[in-house]
């Protein structure tokens, strides 16, 4: 049974469980006006707690970048990393997070290089997005706040990051929930080309090929992103406010410049840096992850994806995989916050 100490604690913050305590000693409280007043304020600020992490960013200096990130949830929880991939951004976590954070996970959720409030250190820095490059700025994040190890969730962009991390440096992950499974590629790999209508799905990354492309994601970028938000998910009915709330990321002013070298970088039209070759030598070998993983994917993703039964074999410690149905696409968490939810919690329990 929780003592009176811990049930404080849980509901309210210091400071207003010192200004109850006051007021009791005062012997104005039985129940008094002033205590009431405490705890509809502090009730008002937990109501609101969410929504302000996620629009009042924090800020940390990590490697190559100031990385800007959300954070939900007792500082003592467990810790969980949330991973937002093109064209998203860390509100595709909002609900999640909120559900995490109530079942006392401590939630962190970082913008990508190019996203958000994150922000390079150094203009001279190459805007580089190769898929180790990723990864090592969530290393480097984790180092700059002292973690050790989390569990590592993300889809999209973020699920090939968490992917690679499991893969490369199993000991900073404890646990991994990745949306659509193995995503690790090369731009070798790429090479082989695809059945036609697998073809069909990946006509932006033609087209960012093309200088015309660049161009064309520079003026359009939001009409763009909504465009791929849509065809992604084709059953899920965002209104406007949903998706300006992330459309804001993408006025980063390197986004566009991160965005478009990823996907050259994957067809091998553009180099990586020489220093990222021996990992990327690495993930070209498509390494097994031993991690306890879940696997999700929803049946109504419009997006390019691989088959779980095709991709189930590169997990070699516990796996489950759920296939969520209900017209589920692209930006699963957002579209199910609580199944995603459930799946971090799932993949906690592997891990013990």
């Amino acid at each position: 049974m929780k003592s009176i100490k811990e049930i404080l604690y849980g509901y309210f913050s210091k400071t207003t469980i010192i200004e109850l305590v006051v007021t009791m000693s005062l012997g104005i409280i039985a129940p008094s006006l002033q205590a009431q007043q405490i705890i509809q304020k502090q009730k008002i600020l937990s109501d609101t707690s969410v929504s302000s992490a996620f629009q009042h960013t924090k800020k940390i200096r990590a490697g190559l970048l100031d990385v800007g990130y959300a954070e939900i949830g007792p500082i003592t929880g467990k810790l969980v990393i949330l991973l937002h991939g093109w064209p998203y951004d860390i509100h595709s976590f909002e609900k999640s997070s909120e559900l995490l954070a109530s079942k006392g996970y401590r939630v962190l959720v970082p913008y990508l290089r190019g996203y958000g409030t994150t922000t390079f250190v150094s203009p001279k820095t190459m805007r580089n997005a190769q898929q180790s490059v990723v990864a090592l700025d969530i290393i480097a994040f984790m180092d700059a706040l002292k973690i050790d190890k989390a569990i590592i969730g993300g889809f999209d962009w973020g699920a090939r990051t968490a992917d690679i991390m499991a893969a490369l440096w199993p000991e900073r992950v404890s646990a991994l929930v990745a949306v659509s499974g193995y995503l690790i590629g090369s731009p070798k790999a790429n090479e082989n080309p695809l059945p036609p209508n697998a073809e069909f799905l990946w006509w932006y990354q033609y087209y960012f090929a093309t200088e015309r492309g660049y161009k064309g994601y520079k003026a359009n970028t939001a009409a763009f992103n909504k465009l791929i938000w849509k065809t992604a998910s084709p059953k899920w009915s965002f209104d406007e406010e949903t998706y300006q709330r992330s459309a804001k990321a993408f006025d980063n002013p390197d986004h566009v410049d991160i965005v478009i070298h990823n996907y050259r970088w994957r067809l091998g039209l553009t180099p990586g840096e020489k220093q990222y070759d021996e990992l990327e030598a690495k993930l070209a070998k498509s390494p097994d992850i031993t991690v306890p993983t879940v696997t999700l994917e929803g049946d109504a993703n419009g997006a390019a994806f691989p088959l779980p039964e095709n991709y189930a074999s590169k997990y070699k410690g516990k796996y489950v995989h759920h296939t969520l149905t209900g017209g589920i696409g692209h930006d699963l968490p957002q579209e199910a916050p609580r199944e995603f939810a459930d799946a971090i919690v799932e993949a906690d329990l592997l891990s013990r």
